[in-house]
């Protein structure tokens, strides 16, 4: 058995009423109304407090995360688990999965963010990247606990978004540099 197979059997196992509830409203902290209403509102507040550079990595990272996202699935063309076991009903393919990728790729610009705020030794800054990567990865989880997607689907999502992130913040500083 494969390591996405062995993972969906472990979470079918462990379902229960109350949990699968947590877990849908924590998959829906990663949906597109969620994570672009995050951005906006980052985005903005860095503009209002003079942080330009950093307002572009937020929005540029997260305006151009969902098109990548999608061509990545429609060239892969990934089934998702299969019925009964998905709890959701869901008709787009599966890898990478949306919902970790730009969750990841907020958190990290996020997270760069918080790093450039405030100084080392500051709680406030391990505090804001701990909540940036426990926000992905929950809903991350969510997704595999929901059998919304394979276990590989929501990892690959991972470390793409963090990869898409950190090359924006590449480009935005270093102008220079190729955006690859």
């Amino acid at each position: 058995m494969n390591l996405d197979d062995a993972t969906l059997d472990a979470v079918v196992q462990i379902r229960t009423p109350l949990l699968t509830d947590v877990v849908v409203a924590a998959t829906h902290l990663g949906g597109a109304v969620a994570t672009t209403a995050v951005a906006v509102v980052a985005a903005l507040a860095l503009l209002r407090a003079s942080r330009p550079v950093d307002a572009m990595f937020v929005g540029g990272a997260m305006l151009t995360v969902w098109p990548v996202m999608t061509l990545l699935k429609n060239v892969v063309g990934r089934p998702r688990p299969p019925m009964p076991e998905r709890l959701l009903d869901l008709q787009t393919l599966s890898f990478p999965s949306g919902h970790a990728m730009t969750t990841a790729a907020l958190a990290t610009v996020l997270a760069v963010v918080a790093w450039r705020t405030w100084p080392p030794g500051d709680r406030r800054r391990a505090v804001a990247v701990s909540v940036a990567a426990g926000y992905t990865i929950a809903v991350g989880l969510s997704r595999v606990y929901l059998a919304a997607h394979w276990l590989t689907d929501v990892l690959v999502g991972w470390g793409l978004g963090v990869l898409w992130a950190l090359l924006w913040v590449r480009s935005v500083t270093s102008p220079r540099a190729p955006f690859w």
